[in-house]
């Protein structure tokens, strides 16, 4: 992928859309756009059409939920979002992540996480730290009632267009297994795992890893209880994996 990585930052607190800008910036990462609240952000998206868009979960006039899932429509090169928050285990981030946004940052970043963040989600990966993204969807999927037909807000897909050895790869990969562990652990190509994980996000109609997790729990594919996972609250070893 060519030509610079263009952003759109979106928070209602100034001083955080500056500090973000100038850590970008120093990267060579063009801030295309700044918003206040979520609507501003639909506009700036619409008219900057940026690579990126960071976005603060809770804003004045339409919040970053509701900014998120308008972004993300399914036209053609629509922006990864990653969703800013100051809590990690916050309802509305799962929501968020539901609607298919490329995961999270807490606002208290360091400047280098932010920066390989945005990089990585601009390829098209996923931006998913395993604990913490394991802790939320443990604590949300779990407590989540499948919607009405018809009604979006969930990710409940048919698993039986998977064959066994793709169901096998979506349980490891929801624990958390990078595509490395994953090969080691199924005697596998990394190229193979890659092929797996790619057929699965396309039959399920999926964007990316952070939804394959989501999915994986709303079905009963995977629980904290019966696989193994750690307990919310546990530390978070911080691993981002494409």
């Amino acid at each position: 992928m060519t030509g610079p990585l263009r952003v759109v930052v979106a928070d209602d607190q100034a001083l955080v859309r500056t500090g973000f800008r100038m850590i970008l910036a120093s990267e060579g990462i063009d801030v295309v756009a700044e918003a206040a609240n979520g609507a501003e952000a639909v506009r700036a998206v619409r008219r900057t059409r940026p690579d990126v868009v960071l976005m603060d979960i809770r804003m004045p006039e339409l919040d970053g939920l509701e900014a998120t899932r308008r972004i993300l429509t399914g036209a053609p090169g629509e922006p990864r979002v990653i969703i800013l928050t100051t809590f990690d285990l916050d309802d509305v981030v799962y929501e968020a992540l539901t609607a298919g946004a490329s995961g999270f940052l807490l606002k208290d970043v360091t400047p280098e996480h932010l920066v390989a963040a945005v990089r990585l989600v601009r390829t098209g990966d996923a931006l998913l730290a395993p604990a913490i993204t394991r802790r939320l969807v443990e604590r949300h999927a779990r407590q989540a009632p499948a919607p009405p037909a018809g009604v979006p807000g969930g990710l409940h897909p048919d698993l039986s267009a998977l064959t066994p050895r793709e169901l096998e790869v979506l349980r490891l990969l929801a624990r958390g297994l990078s595509n490395t562990e994953l090969a080691d652990r199924l005697h596998l190509s990394g190229t193979t795992v890659k092929t797996h994980v790619s057929r699965i996000l396309a039959k399920l109609q999926l964007r990316d890893r952070v939804q394959a997790v989501v999915a994986a729990y709303e079905t009963g594919l995977v629980s904290a209880a019966r696989d193994g996972m750690p307990v919310p609250g546990g530390a978070d070893g911080g691993r981002r994996e494409p």
